[in-house]
């Protein structure tokens, strides 16, 4: 036996523990060095000793041919998001009403929430076997060859007695130091340059090559477990972190453990946000978890989502750049928007070369020319946007709207008493009829899966797809016989078409993409309407009659179901088999508040702001976020503020929850 092999592998393996998890080095590089290369001549000479677990083995020696599905053994759950300290909180407190708990008087584990890539790796007897992306949730992807080579992930863990298998989940991220460094070397090779470091971590972990991976300084840190078969017996989430670091796992830097009241919240909150630039890695928010596995069991989940975390997300972070010409595109309602062509800038957690302008208003409003420095802005998944000139440039240049549309050179107008600019070309504009069809298609509206954007746009350019009514005309040789699609996904298309025939009245008519009807509008119109025949030959009047329908709206809608052209194409949606049932009008016993505003504020003990606020839609009742003179109600929980001024200055009726519930007998 080598005992000096073993003891290399046991030195450098605690090295690159103290190196990459505890952030604490007590050997010089040349003794590493030195070190490493003694331990490549004893493998190199004696191959038959080399092990799994030794530091030489994290880069393997040639890439992988093709991915691996891995399914794994507990399903890897997606988070729920929260924008604002009132919609984390409201979250725990739906949980604790679940619970019958009377408050949020749990312990809760906050964490920062890493900008990377979640992965699973599974351990038998301490020893790494795979490693797999979360993928759907229920099979992921092979990566063990990748994950190998993170140097922060033990290939043996630190315990003397293992359990006998661990499935560990957690974050591979890219450092920013890394990433600025990757991005330069990439520059100056004049190669592709990664968009924000979370693509960086996600590209190199699914490299075919380990090499490379190996190269760009990854790191894991872990946010839990799934399968866990061994002798300890874990309470609380944070004992499950703290058993983590002792098996060799690096530990999220800024968690803590409180009780989840709303100033706990809010000072958490606060304190993430200032040190947020401190941080070695990129993050978008803060998890908070209910730290009792208890409660978590008694809670478990919705959907992909547990009910006992939530991710809170941070706003939007705003950087400069320069404005370096400005593009007009052309939506599937014709109207034309100024999108700003910037000098790239990393903003938010990306590289951003594009940003809305909105209309020519918000350009004069903001003073804006081309050649000028600008501010921009971006939330999460959110458009970036420009917020205001900074400096105006040397050399600037006017931002006119062009006279003619640039897709069917149809002259363009500007619709009286709004901002928006319009193509005149209606359903003759490429642009318009192609976007048109992908509305109608999209999940929100008729939900037909299989026929995506890209597919939409192939067919459109194909001369298949002119109007929403050529989609149910489609044949398979139509698909088939498109390049990268096949006899077996034409079936899915068509099948997802025959799918999408039986839908709602109010689903429908958001589907035809009439301007300024969303999705809530046409739900609205529907139940008012209740059949397709009364809303076609409404007038303004009998349109302008119907809640929250305004004059441009109605106005919309009349000249859209006075349209030949629209009638027709309608008429041979139904002739396809397109159907629905009419809607039933509400009696007035199911729905006395029909026609009247509510307002909540404060906060409630018995509901939740969710619960109220479907309460009140299903009592016929608008649920508005502001008080004003048209507000009916005003229903008051603790800590009311300016709403509750607002109420009583204005003269409006309050009622505090137990007023509510016990006047519609909800209590």
């Amino acid at each position: 036996m080598n005992t000096r092999y073993y003891d290399l592998i046991a030195k450098i393996t605690q090295w690159d523990h103290e190196y990459y998890v505890l952030d604490d080095p007590t050997v010089s590089d040349a003794e590493y060095d030195s070190s490493f290369r003694e331990l490549l001549q004893i493998e190199s000479a004696q191959p038959e000793l080399i092990t799994p677990e030794s530091p030489s083995q994290r880069v393997g020696a040639s890439p992988i041919q093709d991915y691996i599905k891995i399914e794994h053994s507990v399903r890897m759950l997606s988070l729920s998001n929260a924008f604002s300290l009132e919609e984390t909180y409201a979250f725990f407190e739906k949980a604790a009403k679940e619970l019958n708990i009377d408050s949020v008087s749990f312990n809760v584990y906050s964490e920062p929430k890493l900008d990377g890539l979640a992965i699973s790796i599974y351990y038998e007897g301490g020893h790494l076997v795979y490693a797999a992306t979360r993928g759907d949730g229920q099979v992921g992807e092979d990566v063990t060859h990748t994950i190998k080579t993170i140097k922060s992930i033990p290939l043996k863990l630190s315990a003397d007695q293992p359990p006998k298998r661990i499935d560990i989940r957690g974050e591979v991220f890219m450092p920013k130091q890394a990433f600025e460094k990757l991005n330069r070397l990439a520059t100056e090779n004049n190669s592709k340059v990664f968009v924000n470091p979370r693509n960086a971590a996600a590209g190199s972990i699914r490299q075919m090559n380990p090499k490379i991976a190996a190269e760009r300084d990854l790191q894991f840190i872990p946010y839990g477990m799934g399968t866990y078969e061994g002798d300890k017996a874990f309470t609380k989430h944070s004992d499950i972190m703290g058993y983590l670091h002792s098996l060799g796992f690096k530990l999220n830097p800024h968690c803590f453990n409180f009780v989840g009241t709303f100033d706990n919240f809010t000072q958490n909150y606060d304190f993430m946000a200032q040190h947020r630039s401190e941080l070695p890695m990129e993050i978008d928010g803060i998890v908070y978890k209910i730290d009792d596995l208890t409660l978590q069991n008694q809670l478990g989940f919705i959907a992909r989502s547990p009910k006992w975390a939530v991710a809170r997300k941070f706003p939007a972070q705003n950087e400069s750049t320069q404005l370096l010409a400005v593009d007009f595109q052309v939506g599937r309602t014709g109207v034309l928007t100024p999108v700003a062509r910037l000098a790239p800038v990393f903003v938010g957690g990306v590289t951003v070369s594009n940003a809305t302008l909105h209309n020519m208003d918000e350009i004069e409003r903001l003073g804006l020319c081309i050649g000028d420095e600008v501010e921009i802005q971006r939330a999460g998944d959110v458009i970036p946007k420009v917020v205001k000139v900074i400096s105006v440039g040397s050399e600037r240049m006017p931002i006119t709207m062009p006279d003619n549309c640039p897709v069917c050179q149809s002259i363009v107008e500007r619709t009286e008493g709004q901002a928006s600019f319009r193509c005149t070309g209606g359903l003759t504009c490429g642009a318009q009829s192609a976007e048109r069809i992908k509305h109608y298609a999209s999940r929100k509206f008729m939900n037909i899966n299989n026929l995506g954007t890209k597919l939409i746009e192939v067919l459109y350019d194909t001369g298949k797809l002119k109007t929403i009514a050529d989609i149910y005309q489609l044949k398979s040789e139509d698909i088939a016989d498109l390049e990268g699609q096949g006899i077996k996904s034409a079936q899915n298309v068509l099948d997802s078409i025959e799918s999408s025939k039986t839908t709602k009245l109010g689903t429908f008519i958001g589907a035809l993409g009439i301007h300024e009807v969303g999705e809530e509008s046409a739900k609205t119109i529907a139940k008012h309407f209740c059949n397709l025949e009364a809303i076609s030959h409404a007038t303004l009047e009998d349109l302008m009659a119907v809640p929250d329908i305004g004059p441009v709206m109605a106005k919309n809608i009349e000249h859209f179901f006075k349209d030949n052209t629209n009638q027709q194409i309608i008429a041979d949606i139904i002739d396809a088999g397109v159907t629905w049932p009419d809607e039933i009008p509400p009696s007035p016993n199911e729905q006395p508040l029909l026609g009247q505003t509510w307002v909540l504020t404060g906060t409630l003990e018995k509901l939740t702001r969710i619960e109220a606020k479907e309460i009140l839609e299903k009592l016929g009742a608008k649920v508005a976020g502001s008080v004003s003179k048209k507000t009916d109600c005003v229903v008051v929980g603790k800590e009311a503020g300016s709403k509750l001024k607002n109420a009583e200055a204005l003269g409006i009726k309050t009622l505090d929850e137990n007023a509510f519930l016990e006047t519609f007998k909800l209590s």
